[in-house]
């Protein structure tokens, strides 16, 4: 008997292209991306040339933070720490003893749902060395936003009985004009030695 040699059968390739191409689709909208959300601030306008210039903000109503390149803060002259900087925010900027070497109050103003309220003049100013750790920016970032946090949650609960969040829309405006959330963030410099 002989043997018969077995043909080797062509493999279909017209139809490859067509199986990669749907295996790409099935990985694109089964793989899930994620998407860094950043930090929510929303950004002052423009400043228009032709307006005049602001009036000097006395000294006593800025809180000074500085960063420097090896993550260390210095709180209004001071070696501070992280753990401590929120309640010193809160500190200077509702000063309920009216400190005078803490932010000064402006005259009572008459707002909607609160009635007479002195707003806070002190504007929180924090500078960073160009060689902070991202990680430090975001815990100060984190802390100086948390203390302004808290205190409209105080406000709220003393006269509407609920928390910021949990206000109405014109409840919320209202604290937000009575505790208005001034951080001013300076371009970053080279502050922290060698």
């Amino acid at each position: 008997m002989a043997r018969r040699k077995r043909e080797v059968g062509e493999i279909n390739a017209g139809s490859m292209a067509d199986i990669a191409f749907l295996l790409l689709i099935f990985f694109l909208v089964t793989t899930t991306m994620d998407v860094d959300s950043g930090i929510l601030t929303k950004l002052p306008p423009p400043i228009d040339p032709a307006a005049e210039k602001p009036p000097p903000i006395k000294e006593r109503n800025v809180f000074i933070v500085l960063v420097n390149r090896n993550d260390q803060l210095l709180v209004e002259g001071e070696v501070g720490d992280i753990k401590t900087l929120r309640n010193k925010a809160k500190q200077f900027i509702s000063n309920p003893s009216d400190n005078p070497n803490l932010s000064e109050k402006k005259s009572p103003e008459n707002i909607d749902m609160l009635g007479e309220y002195r707003i806070s003049k002190g504007v929180v100013s924090l500078q960073n060395d160009r060689g902070t750790s991202y990680d430090m920016y975001i815990q100060v970032q984190n802390e100086l936003s948390a203390a302004y946090s808290e205190l409209r949650d105080e406000l709220a609960l003393q006269k509407f009985g609920k928390k910021y969040i949990e206000l109405s829309k014109e409840q919320a405006e209202a604290v937000r004009k009575a505790i208005p959330k001034m951080i001013s963030e300076a371009e970053p410099k080279d502050i922290g030695g060698k």
